[in-house]
């Protein structure tokens, strides 16, 4: 896969990241339950190991070994499973060509971080400036991932995020109360660029913590700054944040 890739960029990078940590989690999910199978079958002697897998798939739980090589998740085995599949689609649809996607599934990431970072790199190397002196600059377009043909010259266009605690605007462009009932509403796309320290506006915005899972603490990725017509306080105070996955 590596002789295709000219030049190693910043994206070629985490891509063969992303490749590397499906790769292994894939073989242990074939190789353990390969071996329950010949266990069940009576041809290999059944270990503790196999039955904390056999109890696991029964319950519905994704197995330790398998979680240990993912990503934080709180889906049952079924859900979880069929999200792999997506993400397993997502990746292979990048690195069919190594193009980056009109629009960026982040949640499809093992490290989403390693990502928003590549763009910091991307723009740092091509204009010369050095990378401890970037930023990322979060843009919420009015727009759907299908109303995107080809992503931005610079940065990239990310979809499949989610709010808690409030709702994102489209005909004001702020943040707004959430509605009822309304747990987590979907973002549209957001733009993502990166920016000098230096460029930063800073008035008038939340600065919106954002997490891989409603469980939040350990899973935190970044912080977007979102515009806001009202106090950033009321934000922090309602524990607004961005979710990867709900």
């Amino acid at each position: 896969m590596m002789a295709r890739v000219e030049e190693r960029t910043p994206y070629i990078i985490v891509a063969f990241q992303e490749c590397e940590r499906m790769n292994n989690l894939m073989q242990e999910i074939r190789r353990s339950l390969k071996e329950l199978s010949l266990g069940l079958k009576g041809e290999l002697t059944i270990t503790s190991e196999m039955e904390v897998l056999e109890s696991a798939l029964f319950m519905d739980n994704v197995p330790e070994n398998w979680t240990k090589l993912a990503y934080p998740s709180l889906m049952g085995l079924g859900a979880w499973f069929s999200d792999l599949m997506v993400r397993l689609r997502e990746l292979e649809s990048w690195v069919g060509d190594f193009n980056l996607p009109s629009s960026v599934w982040l949640a499809g990431f093992f490290n989403p971080q390693s990502f928003l970072t590549a763009i910091m790199q991307s723009t740092a190397r091509k204009n010369e400036w050095p990378l401890d002196k970037m930023c990322l600059q979060c843009d919420v377009t009015k727009k759907q991932k299908e109303e995107f043909s080809s992503p931005p010259r610079e940065g990239a266009y990310i979809n499949g995020l989610f709010m808690e605690g409030a709702r994102w605007n489209m005909e004001l462009g702020c943040i707004s109360s959430s509605k009822l009932k309304e747990l987590f509403p979907m973002m549209p796309v957001v733009f993502i660029k990166a920016i000098t320290q230096d460029k930063q506006d800073l008035r008038n915005i939340y600065e919106c913590p954002v997490y891989k899972t409603r469980q939040r603490g350990p899973t935190f990725v970044w912080t977007f700054n979102l515009k806001t017509k009202e106090k950033a306080s009321k934000w922090t105070l309602a524990g607004v944040a961005i979710l990867l996955c709900t």
